[in-house]
């Protein structure tokens, strides 16, 4: 799962069962990220199954029956658990969501899961496309996404428990979109326009304003320590750091820590080596520019052009092939 990960997420962590169960678990996976899978789930559950010397990833242990997902140190997909479970997963880690397949006790349930990342996903990515009509177009497909996931969860046989667990699922989803496609669009309104400014904090000393920049195209990653996304695009940001390194643009991260978490932003900005232009936000999310570019949820990506203008108010991460192919446009 990629852009819907915190949806999995929240889901997971309010919606479960509470029987306890006994499952076993194994996994075949070619080029994978790991030699570890993590399985998260219920009451802070979490199971780490390391590769053996067959080449696989196998465990049997007990969990709370309900929704789990797993991580393979890259990506994560969502289970559904449940006593007596033994599933066989095979994937390939390169084409990730596309590949995973289900065999075995339970395989009817995660691989209705499967198939649903990638239908979200697809949604999702056309939601760009859905930005340029009314906003009724995106209501009305909405619906009709909502009335599809829910015939087809309701109409194939899959395990009662699991619809019931389930459904609140697809209705949060709707929430969830909504908010994101408000989120989109207001971006979207933002581009082409002079950027708001700041004037924050510069781990380095002193105050950086996003007018230091001017004739250089700025990266912008709002971001906090305690942010797990956001720590995971640390990596990816640091490659795109050093491809770009010299070219007409500039890397910015700005903080939103709040004032307490001050030293704490300070140690992690050195021990973990952050590269860029690394500035602490003056009121946290109710700073000025954060709240002008309406950003309700971390990380967050936004590119100005040289003249400080908007070029794109939710730009793509670090990880995603689409900013790398965007900068090399722009910086040829």
């Amino acid at each position: 799962m990629k852009k819907s990960t915190y949806f999995l997420l929240l889901f997971v962590s309010i919606s479960f069962a509470q029987t306890v169960a006994k499952v076993s678990f194994t996994a075949k996976i070619e080029n994978r990220n790991s030699d570890t899978l993590t399985i998260f789930g219920p009451k802070k559950f979490k199971q780490v199954i390391a590769i053996n010397q067959k080449g696989l990833f196998e465990a049997t242990f007990e969990i709370t029956e309900g929704i789990h997902q797993f991580n393979d140190g890259s990506e994560s997909s969502m289970l559904y658990l449940k006593d007596g479970d033994a599933l066989l997963l095979s994937m390939d880690a390169k084409a990730f969501d596309e590949t995973i397949v289900y065999k075995g006790k339970g395989e009817k349930e995660n691989n209705y899961l499967a198939q649903k990342a990638l239908t979200d996903e697809a949604f999702e990515l056309g939601l760009e496309s859905l930005l340029e009509k009314e906003e009724a177009v995106f209501k009305a497909a909405l619906e009709m996404k909502k009335t599809e996931d829910l015939a087809k969860l309701e109409g194939s046989g899959l395990y009662d428990k699991f619809v019931t667990t389930y459904k609140p699922k697809i209705l949060q989803d709707v929430t969830m979109l909504q908010q994101f496609y408000a989120q989109k669009a207001l971006a979207k309104k933002l581009e082409g326009i002079a950027s708001p400014t700041f004037n924050f904090e510069n781990h380095k000393g002193g105050t950086t304003k996003l007018e230091n920049f001017k004739g250089e195209y700025v990266y912008i990653d709002v971001w906090a320590t305690w942010c797990g996304p956001c720590r995971a695009e640390i990596p990816f940001l640091k490659k795109v750091e050093e491809k770009y390194h010299g070219k007409n643009i500039e890397f910015v991260s700005i903080s939103v820590d709040v004032d307490k978490d001050h030293e704490k932003w300070q140690k992690f900005v050195t021990e973990k080596e952050l590269g860029g232009i690394q500035l602490f936000a003056d009121k946290n999310w109710n700073s000025d520019f954060i709240k002008a570019f309406g950003i309700n949820a971390i990380p967050r990506f936004l590119l100005i052009d040289p003249t400080g203008k908007v070029l794109k108010a939710d730009a793509a991460r670090p990880s995603s092939v689409e900013l790398t192919k965007l900068l090399d446009t722009l910086l040829k």
